[in-house]
């Protein structure tokens, strides 16, 4: 991507645009071929946090497990503290950290994809994320990552659609799963599972998740995926956005069904100017994911995407798979 092709805005101007663009977009439903309960292939297992899923069996479906993820996995710059930043790890460190469901926002210009929160470019581009992805899977082929990838900000100066520009991608890289079903761990091992967010005229392209929507609790059923998401992200109350939280995660701990279960624990508050701060939800919410899941070891809790994710909460959540 051409740096002279950046945007220049003032700060003021970026804050807004970082506050209205957190609005989530689409999302779909899963297939599950085996029961709910997570079958380990051995009866007790200590797993490290990069290779987790390898002791997990092939039938188990994505569906069917607790997995640690991030939100706005690629942002780490911000023009102002606690307004856009969203993770202190880069994508290599947060697959070592165990996480498994990467939250991508791609800004299609020049033909290509730079990673943007909001309008903030975050000195990181497309190629970058799916070279460290491939990276890691290449060491560890028995993991998967599921993958959502949204459109971010603006487009500008391009010849093609974001599909197009996105299909350039799969070719390139050649380990991207399409299929519009949620897979068993067998299937897709060594692989990245696609979650989409962006119309497509070609189907099937990823879990087609083109209707996610905004700031609530929803269900996507589209016949090929069965999802229940979590992403009230306007956070005026944290003890509201905690009980969104926790209703999720007692559904989908207590619920024999075929539901990928998302549940997003981030979430800004917004100040004056409706300027907004992720850090006031974060430094709130994040500890009372360690006390929940010191107490909660066992169970499918679903995806979930965090704010400022790290080793040892990522670790509690995968360790209630065995």
């Amino acid at each position: 991507m051409k740096a002279s092709s950046l945007l220049h805005v003032p700060t003021t101007m970026l804050l807004s645009l970082v506050l209205f663009s957190c609005s989530k977009q689409d999302i779909p439903a899963p297939r599950l071929n085996n029961t709910v309960a997570a079958t380990s292939t051995v009866a007790a297992v200590s797993v490290a946090s990069n290779s987790w899923m390898t002791a997990l069996a092939d039938n188990t479906n994505i569906a069917a497990i607790s997995i640690p993820g991030t939100h706005d996995s690629g942002a780490r710059v911000e023009p102002v503290s606690g307004t856009a930043k969203c993770q202190d790890l880069s994508i290599a460190d947060q697959l070592e950290a165990g996480i498994r469901y990467l939250d991508i926002r791609c800004r299609h210009i020049d033909n290509a994809f730079a990673i943007h929160h909001g309008a903030i470019y975050q000195n990181l581009n497309f190629d970058d994320v799916l070279t460290a992805c491939k990276t890691f899977l290449t060491n560890h082929p028995k993991e998967v990552i599921v993958m959502s990838v949204k459109e971010e900000y603006d487009a500008s100066n391009n010849t093609r659609t974001f599909e197009q520009t996105f299909d350039t991608y799969v070719s390139k890289y050649g380990n991207i799963v399409l299929n519009a079903t949620v897979p068993n761990l067998g299937e897709v091992r060594g692989r990245i599972v696609l979650l989409r967010r962006f119309a497509a005229t070609t189907t099937p392209k990823g879990i087609d998740a083109t209707s996610w929507a905004d700031n609530t609790t929803f269900t996507i059923n589209n016949g090929n995926a069965n999802l229940k998401i979590q992403d009230n992200y306007i956070v005026n109350d944290n003890a509201s956005k905690w009980n969104n939280v926790t209703a999720l995660f007692t559904e989908s701990s207590t619920t024999s069904n075929s539901t990928l279960y998302i549940n997003y624990t981030s979430g800004y508050k917004p100040l004056i100017f409706g300027i907004p701060s992720i850090t006031t939800v974060s430094g709130t919410i994040n500890p009372q994911i360690d006390t929940y899941f010191s107490t909660h070891t066992a169970g499918r809790y679903g995806i979930v995407p965090m704010d400022f994710a790290n080793t040892t909460r990522s670790t509690a959540i995968l360790n209630t798979n065995f």
